[in-house]
């Protein structure tokens, strides 16, 4: 009867095989149905991250007290900051439709999205007709798009330069206005984006490991 040696060569080549994000120590997660439903809402939660363009809010947040004079707005200043939520929301727009892919040496490239496929912003690499028409603008890429600039108009509300800049005073009606609006629509985008959220890893979005 011939008898089987496990040598240490053999053990490492088996450790080795295993996957490194499984963990033989711990046991399989057995989820009830409660379990599962938060389980399926954190994932869903997760997927808020795509709401809006991180780059623009925060180029947004550092610019508004300084065009807006905290606040204390002129005729100028009020220009300077419509200007400037403007410039943000077409930004908004416009890199909603930006999507990224990484190439065989693992760079990773930008384009936007086109109806004929994805356009490679800076023309170092040229994908074929079948791969590019993978990242294909489609109608919910355009409400997405649309849901984004609503999202960056509520947080334009949620800033106090920008409310005292355009109603230095206002009246009852118009502060519960701005005060009920914005959250409606973080509401409204919450759950939109948790239905129907968006695959794009664009400009500004956080980018996914693969």
């Amino acid at each position: 009867m011939d008898i089987k040696i496990e040598t240490d060569d053999s053990r490492n080549q088996d450790e080795q095989m295993v996957p490194l994000l499984r963990n033989s120590e711990v046991p399989e997660a057995e989820r009830n149905l409660i379990q599962k439903a938060i389980s399926q809402t954190f994932q869903s939660t997760a997927h808020l991250a795509n709401l809006l363009p991180t780059g623009t809010v925060l180029a947004f947040q550092l610019l508004s007290p300084i065009f807006t004079n905290i606040g204390n707005c002129d005729p100028v200043s009020k220009a300077m900051t419509a200007a400037l939520v403007s410039v943000c929301a077409a930004s908004c727009f416009l890199l909603c439709l930006t999507d990224s892919f990484r190439d065989n040496k693992g760079n990773i490239c930008y384009g936007l999205a086109t109806l004929r496929g994805l356009w490679v912003i800076d023309g170092s690499t040229t994908l074929s007709p079948q791969l590019a028409a993978k990242y294909r603008l489609k109608f919910i890429d355009f409400l997405h798009a649309v849901m984004s600039v609503l999202v960056f108009a509520a947080i334009a509300l949620f800033d106090q330069n920008v409310v005292s800049c355009f109603f230095p005073s206002p009246s009852s009606e118009t502060q519960e206005i701005l005060t009920a609006l914005p959250v409606g629509i973080g509401v409204l985008g919450s759950m939109f984006f948790v239905t129907f959220p968006t695959e794009r890893h664009g400009i500004g979005f956080p980018l996914s490991t693969n």
